[in-house]
């Protein structure tokens, strides 16, 4: 019971502490709402559990024994990040209908997201380390993986739903865009901590 409480009090504090994705989240419920949010919330959910899963696999021992590769998929993670900071910094007025030319994520984008995202990676081998026990590897890795999928879903529709509540006070052009500039810049601080 110990390890349970740990565990998800580990993966509630990891899945809802503002990130990436939960900006991302936000930012995508402001300018696109919940509904056409779904498939970037439902991506995050299942690449994130697919990354987890193939830590508890091995890939964890990859980046021991590679650090050179640990390294790559940060720094990796960190520019596509940058980028896509750009582009939340560059979303413009709001685009909340199905006529707009802006788009969220797909599910696949979301999805492989997951695998630059260097929070993401790091979650998932700290979890992998703590939690996967070699007698009990198995149980241990389907509790967590579990628990992991409950703390996402719980996360992302969070996060994405604050966006869409905040979104009514963003309706003019103006509070927009600041709103979309300040949520590049905590995308960029997010970085910060991951890839040093």
């Amino acid at each position: 019971m110990e390890m349970l409480f740990s565990l998800m009090s580990f993966a509630l504090a990891t899945a809802c502490t503002p990130g990436p994705n939960n900006i991302m989240l936000t930012a995508s419920g402001v300018n696109y709402g919940f509904a056409r949010s779904i498939p970037h919330m439902a991506g995050v959910v299942a690449g994130f559990i697919i990354l987890l899963a193939a830590c508890a696999g091995g890939l964890g021992l990859l980046f021991t024994s590679f650090p050179a590769v640990h390294t790559a998929l940060k720094v990796a993670g960190g520019v596509y990040l940058l980028w896509l900071a750009w582009k939340v910094a560059n979303a413009g007025r709001l685009q909340r209908t199905d006529s707009e030319s802006g788009r969220p994520f797909t599910f696949l984008q979301a999805a492989a997201f997951q695998w630059v995202n260097p929070k993401g990676v790091l979650t998932a081998l700290s979890a992998v380390a703590l939690f996967v026990r070699p007698p009990s590897a198995l149980t241990d890795t389907i509790l967590m993986l579990a628990v992991f999928a409950v703390a996402t879903v719980i996360a992302v529709t969070v996060w994405t739903a604050f966006g869409t509540v905040v979104s009514q006070a963003l309706r003019e052009q103006h509070h927009a865009q600041i709103f979309n500039v300040v949520m590049a810049l905590l995308l960029v601080v997010s970085i910060v901590p991951m890839v040093i």
